[in-house]
């Protein structure tokens, strides 16, 4: 390397995809390996490419389209978007999934479209969630996106990264959730600012990958550009029988150079919740305990996974939902659907009266499905707080785990989960 010293997990990606020894702050002119966009974003992609004259991408097989923000379409005007989606589909060959399939955030790994040691984009900000299976993914607009669907290819100014080192095991009752919590609360919604993370140690070895997922999606949140995990035996174990590429793990170098460097002992962290209106308004749940809600939402990009279906489902199991909240649920994609159906888990959270919604973002984006009513105490497991952002500026939002979420509806208020486990397990 002309600089002497060891690469960051960024870095090395960006060197490989561009074909340059490439460190940060460099500019690069990088190869993607996929490009994808939702329902919210595609459509200007769509006319920025018609606007270019180009009628075709530049590989069908690495671009997608998802219908998730609003789906099923709640009004004319979002119909006459999904068409033009499924149009570009037929006109392109690019793959289109369309209403029920999920969020985009979880069909593209889940299916397979990115193996770790990737480089792509998505025309949405959590494109970053692919950070945690070793992909480096990063949100853009849709025109830049556009010029990936036509081009393969995408200029970059390679980032700093920032590395949290995560010691000591989670207390019972505690998750990934609330680690990301805690770290938007210790360094702000800019600390990270045109940042790579990384994260490592113990406790990011101990998570599933849906655990770590839930930490890059919200890597953003911060301001950083992705949140970056190695692909460890649990990662590519996860990718077995998911399409048919084969995963390039990227691991940094010993001596890699780190912008700054935050080693955390999590052994005696308690649940976090964020307050409204913003994501680095957290808390420890006791300030909060006891704040009285309307209604519980489990799902979005962030936590509507299997793992996070069941541990709500472990909570709720035998108990019902307070008589005056209501509570919502959103698998991340159809498959989880199908997989909590056989868990039993969807039958135990609509036995305890929970509605459960198509496969898609749900109530997070505030389009349809669960807008609150004037003043009225959200406790969700989205990403976002700010106001207005689950459809009415005059409601509040909470963020927490599925666990604080679950527990909470029970109550009517928001609840310590730890309450719920013993010795570790429910």
């Amino acid at each position: 390397m002309t600089d002497g010293r060891g690469k960051t997990t960024a870095e090395k990606i960006f060197s490989a995809h561009s074909g340059t020894d490439a460190v940060a702050g460099d500019i690069v002119v990088a190869d993607v390996d996929f490009v994808m966009g939702q329902d919210g974003t595609s459509p200007l992609a769509i006319r920025a490419l018609e606007r270019m004259g180009v009628d075709k991408v530049f590989d069908p097989a690495k671009v997608a389209v998802v219908m998730d923000h609003s789906s099923p379409s709640p009004i004319e005007g979002v119909s006459a978007l999904h068409t033009i989606m499924r149009d570009f589909g037929k006109r392109t060959g690019a793959k289109v999934y369309d209403v029920g399939c999920g969020v985009c955030h979880q069909l593209i790994p889940e299916q397979g479209h990115v193996v770790p040691g990737d480089l792509m984009v998505g025309c949405d900000s959590h494109t970053c969630t692919y950070g945690a299976v070793n992909v480096f993914s990063t949100g853009v607009g849709s025109t830049d996106g556009a010029a990936a669907m036509a081009a393969g290819k995408l200029w970059f100014k390679v980032p700093e990264t920032m590395r949290f080192t995560l010691n000591g095991e989670l207390p019972a009752g505690v998750f990934s959730k609330d680690i990301i919590l805690h770290i938007a609360g210790m360094i702000g919604a800019d600390g990270a600012t045109y940042m790579a993370m990384e994260f490592d140690g113990p406790v990011i070895d101990a998570l599933s990958v849906d655990a770590r997922m839930t930490i890059s999606n919200m890597a953003i949140e911060v301001g950083a550009k992705a949140g970056l995990m190695r692909a460890d035996a649990k990662t590519l174990a996860w990718y077995e029988g998911r399409g048919s590429r084969t995963p390039a793990p990227v691991d940094p170098d010993a001596d890699a150079t780190y912008a700054v460097a935050h080693t955390l002992d999590l052994s005696a962290l308690s649940p976090q919740v964020a307050k409204p209106h913003a994501v680095d308004n957290v808390s420890p749940i006791a300030e909060v305990e006891g704040t009285p809600i309307q209604q519980g939402f489990v799902g979005t990009c962030t936590n509507g996974r299997l793992e996070d279906l069941g541990i709500a489902a472990g909570i709720l199991a035998g108990r019902k939902v307070h008589p005056d909240v209501r509570f919502i649920v959103a698998p991340a994609s159809k498959q989880i659907l199908l997989d909590a159906m056989a868990a039993g888990y969807i039958q135990t959270l609509v036995e305890a009266g929970a509605a459960v919604v198509t496969p898609g973002c749900g109530p997070c984006v505030g389009t349809h499905n669960g807008v609150p009513s004037d003043g009225e105490n959200v406790i969700s497991t989205a990403n976002r707080n700010f106001k207005g952002r689950m459809g009415n500026s005059n409601a509040f939002v909470y963020l927490g785990s599925p666990a604080t979420v679950a527990a909470s509806v029970i109550e009517g208020r928001i609840t310590d989960p730890r309450k719920y486990f013993t010795g570790g397990a429910l």
